[in-house]
């Protein structure tokens, strides 16, 4: 079939279904467990809740430099179009190769995983194949290791990417349907820890201003930013939005509002379940959790207030919640390689779109297919960690572009402008240059694995030349 004959994407969400994808996108798993390593590092119940409202501060301020970027273009592919347009060709592929082969692919594998091991958990799954578990491939990947989750995983993806195939408005429609019930769940832990009257160890927590004369024995500044990254994993995703931008109706206006009232909105309901669990156990409780295989903070909240009842319920609120983010990144990120390769920056197939249900279906495929070898490697884990510091180069990228085409006058709107990108743009430089400060191992792997685009990009521009 001909180019100009493909049929195009439908164009047919709408503005609630945005913002609820904004805020399916980020609530996954990291609500319920990140308050256990932030609590080891701070011990100190207003510093973890600061910790959360200055990370939530900081996304806002991005979510308002990328609202102004959403008005720029109707087209998919967010960031890579971003990109692409404003610094060139070259700094939109790498975006987008970093995006497929690991941020977003590696993003989607670990989400699915843990719904597995949630979903393992409460219905107690057998294992299998434990016999071949110890059999590896240079020592490194063990392919048959946790067999069980990882099929459930496994078919978890293939589930959801043939759901999407079928049609965007089902895809909106089960996001919206598990993004609701994702914030009834974060509402009803809200309530527990605001009414729980049980003997807390500690005494009752009162948010207090951060003095430095009292915290510089506690923490060092590197400290309080290596526990925000916890508080990033939960808010990461805020941007996903915008890879679809051209399946929203009037998408320069419902994109900005959508991102910025879906990333406040998740901000609030953080801050407030965190002030939840701190009613209800010290951080000492929650840093000692830190040494207990499997423990979750929100699990075990939920069942000193209810027992056992409330250890079912919030088990299921967990696999509901990375459930419902694996399906938002599923649809969401496939969008990005489907425009690459429209654009002529990735491999053609993806560039398909389907005649019947209008969705970029070999996109959808080639990135199932990614996700579930990195699911079967067991790397997943690794990649992200090695890669969470360079989401913030890109975020920071984005901000320069906001501030360039200010410059330029090209961009007619901007929310606070120029304090909200310049800001953002110095706490993305703090937040990278303290990953490489204190992880540069990890740091220094994640731009290598960044630079092997590098090479593809070559080979797309020669057959973009042919």
């Amino acid at each position: 079939m001909s180019e100009k004959h493909q049929p195009s994407l439908l164009q047919a969400l709408g503005l609630v279904t945005a913002i609820l994808m904004v805020a399916g996108n980020m609530i996954g798993s990291g609500v319920f467990k990140k308050i256990t390593p932030m609590s080891a590092e701070l011990m100190n119940s207003s510093l973890i809740l600061w910790a959360w409202a200055v990370a939530g501060l900081i996304t806002m301020l991005g979510a308002f430099s990328f609202a102004s970027l959403a008005t720029t273009t109707k087209e998919a592919g967010g960031q890579f179009q971003y990109f692409k347009n404003v610094f060139g060709d070259f700094f939109g592929f790498i975006y987008g190769w970093s995006f497929f082969s690991v941020i977003s692919t590696a993003s989607i594998a670990s989400m699915a995983y843990v719904f597995a091991e949630s979903l393992g958990n409460l219905f107690h799954v057998s294992p299998l194949l434990e016999s071949c578990s110890s059999y590896s491939i240079a020592g490194v990947i063990f392919p048959f290791q946790n067999a069980s989750i990882k099929l459930i995983a496994i078919s978890t993806l293939i589930f959801l990417t043939l759901f999407n195939i079928r049609g965007v408005k089902g895809g909106g429609w089960l996001s919206n349907v598990v993004t609701s019930a994702k914030i009834l769940g974060i509402v009803l832990l809200i309530a527990l820890g605001l009414s729980y009257s049980g003997h807390h160890t500690d005494t009752p927590l009162a948010i207090q201003s951060i003095n430095p004369s009292q915290t510089s024995n506690l923490l060092h500044i590197s400290a309080f930013f290596t526990a925000m990254l916890g508080a990033f994993w939960a808010y990461d995703g805020w941007v996903n939005i915008t890879n679809m931008a051209s399946e929203f109706k009037n998408p320069t206006k419902n994109i900005p509002r959508a991102i910025i009232i879906g990333t406040a909105l998740t901000m609030f309901l953080y801050l407030m379940v965190n002030y939840a669990y701190l009613q209800v156990l010290t951080p000492a409780d929650f840093a000692h959790l830190k040494t207990q295989q499997g423990s979750i903070a929100a699990v075990k909240v939920a069942g000193i207030v209810l027992g056992s009842f409330g250890i079912t319920v919030i088990s299921a609120l967990i696999m509901i919640s990375t459930f419902g983010a694996t399906q938002a990144s599923t649809m969401s990120a496939a969008r990005v390689y489907y425009q690459m390769a429209k654009e002529g920056y990735f491999f053609k197939p993806f560039s398909l779109v389907h005649k019947r249900f209008r969705t970029p279906y070999i996109s959808l495929y080639g990135q199932m297919i990614w996700a579930s070898l990195l699911i079967l490697s067991g790397t997943f884990d690794q990649l992200t960690d090695m890669l969470i510091f360079a989401a913030f180069i890109f975020y920071g990228l984005g901000a320069v572009a906001v501030i360039r085409l200010k410059m330029l006058g090209k961009l007619t709107f901007t929310f606070g402008y120029p304090v909200v990108p310049f800001l953002f743009l110095l706490c993305c430089a703090v937040i990278v240059g303290n990953a490489i400060y204190t992880r540069p191992l990890e740091s220094l792997t994640g731009l290598g694995l960044i630079s092997l685009g590098i090479p593809f990009y070559l080979y797309f521009r020669i057959q973009q030349s042919k």
